[in-house]
């Protein structure tokens, strides 16, 4: 241990004895004698008899220190938290410079309003508040600048939902988000901090609510230049603006205070989807007034109008027939629009894009953004349209159809339509043929074409007439085959008798089958009768007679009655003719024997 070190140790044990030594003789004092308060305090009877007159001091300038009272400070110090302003009081006293947030420029010298916050805090210290003596006043003088419409300013503390919160005279007011200017705010964040001018345009006193409005004061502003540039407004006039909002439809437009719409046609030769594809909000652009309403409240604007139209730059040397390239733009049912240069369009029907002539939509042959080749086949530039065509690029199949498809000619189609009267067959893309429903069977009764074949289908066909001029081609199905009523004719001759199944039965008669299901016979119903007396039945078997045969028609009327009937009517006429053999015979006897009594008698007379 070190000699330094020892010497304090020492005088510390020292000066501990000696305070011992005094406490022990002043415990052995008369305790009436005792000064407890010098022993309590430390103070001997001089520095108590002091501090009290300090306190007596201090405790009647308290007096006048009216915590409800406004005071004016002078601001004597600024640190980086606070304010030392000076009331005139014994000590300076302490506010937080977040209570001047609003006083960006504050500084040593100004005058403020002051209360009392605390007399003192845990170190002594006199506490004001700008904040609470700004408050006390705030509401009287809110209810003035209200009625008299004086311009106010205030301090941007905070965003909140639907605006904003604004200090103005020591009380938070809102600030809706459709008061702070004329055109839409989108960045609310950006005014947070800022000191702007307001105009109070709602005091609630119940719920004590302060609405105040950025937007009125420059609505007020712009008001006279309003009406200054309504009143210059003439049709054609050319004007700067600045994009205030975008619509699908279109974009409105700043014009000085006077707002115009440029509908979304408008705004370019071209066609657009949607106009922020070629502005921006907040974008500066020149327009030319295009027409208003009576009191100029509706302006209508115009881009495009102040280039020339796209249709004046288009190639002179362009005619009909011509190719040429484009973008497919708009789709719809019955066509395309292609633009084949910026604001300039033709159209593509659907009848156009392939010879064909099942008409399908035109999505089945082009997707918007397709880069297609095509050909003018009208061009009107003072009525500025085209039309163009696809399908002219390939060679039209109905060019050499006599020697494709002649006369005669056996082919192979694909059944795509049917009608009422016959089905509608494809040889190829552009050729269609017609098969008459007569034309499709020989043999089987056809109500419908969809009875004989579906949508889809393969057919084998021959042609049976071709016209060119019309573009018509008549096919048969049935004509690759013999005509089977030729052999009919001979089978089926009348007096025939065949052996048949009853296939339906119907009110006037049933439909009979025979065994090699070629032929589809009628019996009329009161023909169909058996011999015991009652009638054929469905599935019954029996044989039938041929009475009628029709080639032509594709007619076969049978009769099972027919089939005995005639048998029992030969058997009535041969008993009738013996009957009239015996009663001649009968006759012929009786006038013999008369004449054989006549005789006698004559003899006897």
């Amino acid at each position: 241990m070190s000699e330094e070190t020892k010497t304090n140790e020492q005088e510390e044990v020292i000066k501990n004895e000696v305070t011992e030594s005094k406490k022990v003789e002043n415990a052995n004092i008369a305790p009436e004698e005792f000064d407890w308060e010098a022993f309590e305090s430390g103070l001997d009877a001089n520095d108590r008899k002091e501090k009290s007159e300090l306190d007596q001091m201090y405790g009647e300038s308290l007096k006048d220190l009216n915590e409800s009272e406004v005071f004016k400070g002078t601001v004597v110090r600024l640190t980086d938290k606070e304010a030392i302003v000076d009331i005139n009081f014994k000590s300076e006293g302490v506010i937080s410079l977040n209570e001047f947030r609003y006083m960006t420029d504050l500084k040593v010298g100004d005058i403020v309003e002051v209360m009392v916050d605390k007399r003192e805090d845990k170190s002594g210290q006199l506490l004001l508040s700008h904040r609470k003596a700004r408050i006390l006043n705030a509401w009287d003088r809110v209810n003035e600048v209200n009625e008299t419409g004086e311009v106010v300013q205030g301090y941007v503390k905070s965003r909140t939902k639907g605006g904003m919160i604004v200090d103005v005279f020591g009380i938070e007011a809102f600030l809706p988000g459709s008061q702070i200017d004329v055109k839409p705010i989108r960045d609310y964040d950006q005014y947070v901090g800022k000191i702007m001018e307001f105009k109070v345009v709602k005091v609630n006193h119940e719920f004590k609510n302060v609405v105040v409005s950025h937007k009125a004061l420059i609505e007020a502003d712009i008001e006279g230049q309003k009406k200054e540039i309504i009143g210059q407004l003439e049709k054609g006039q050319v004007l700067e603006g600045i994009v205030k909002n975008i619509t699908s439809y279109g974009v409105f437009v700043d014009l000085g205070g006077v707002d115009g719409l440029i509908h979304i046609t408008d705004l370019s030769w071209a066609r657009i989807n949607h106009p922020s594809e070629v502005l921006e909000l907040d974008q500066k652009l020149n327009v030319v007034i295009l027409d208003f309403d009576d009191d100029k409240s509706r302006i209508q604007l115009g881009v495009k109008q102040l280039t020339p139209h796209p249709w004046e730059a288009l190639n002179a040397d362009l005619k009909v027939g011509d190719k040429i390239k484009g973008k497919v733009v708009v789709l719809a049912d019955y066509g395309a629009f292609v633009e084949v240069s910026p604001g300039v369009e033709g159209l593509i029907h659907v009848s156009e894009m392939s010879w064909s002539t099942h008409l399908r939509s035109a999505q089945d042959f082009v997707q918007i953004g397709d880069e297609v080749e095509a050909v003018i086949l009208t061009l009107d530039r003072e009525e500025r349209k085209m039309s163009l065509g696809i399908k002219q690029l390939t060679e039209d199949p109905w060019a050499n159809i006599a020697k494709k498809y002649p006369v005669g000619s056996k082919h192979t189609g694909t059944v795509r339509n049917f009608t009422n009267f016959g089905v509608f067959l494809e040889l190829e893309e552009g050729v269609d043929g017609l098969i008459y429903i007569s034309d499709l069977s020989w043999t089987k009764k056809i109500k419908h074409p969809s009875e004989f074949c579906a949508v889809g289908d393969k057919l084998d066909v021959i042609v049976i007439e071709l016209d060119t001029e019309a573009r018509r081609l008549s096919l048969g199905h049935k004509q690759l085959q013999e005509n089977p009523w030729d052999v009919y004719e001979q089978k089926y001759s009348e007096g025939t008798v065949k052996e048949g199944t009853v296939k339906e039965v119907f009110d006037k008669g049933a439909s009979i089958l025979f065994e090699d299901e070629e032929v589809d016979a009628f019996a009329p119903s009161r023909l169909l009768e058996k011999e015991d007396g009652s009638k054929l039945k469905k599935g019954d078997k029996a044989d039938f007679k041929v009475i009628e045969f029709n080639k032509d028609f594709k007619r076969v009327v049978v009769s099972h009655t027919g089939t005995f009937k005639e048998e029992q009517e030969r058997q009535i006429e041969k008993h009738q003719a013996k009957s009239s053999q015996s009663a001649e015979k009968s006759t012929l006897g009786d006038i013999d024997e008369l004449a054989e009594l006549k005789k006698k008698m004559e003899s006897g007379k």
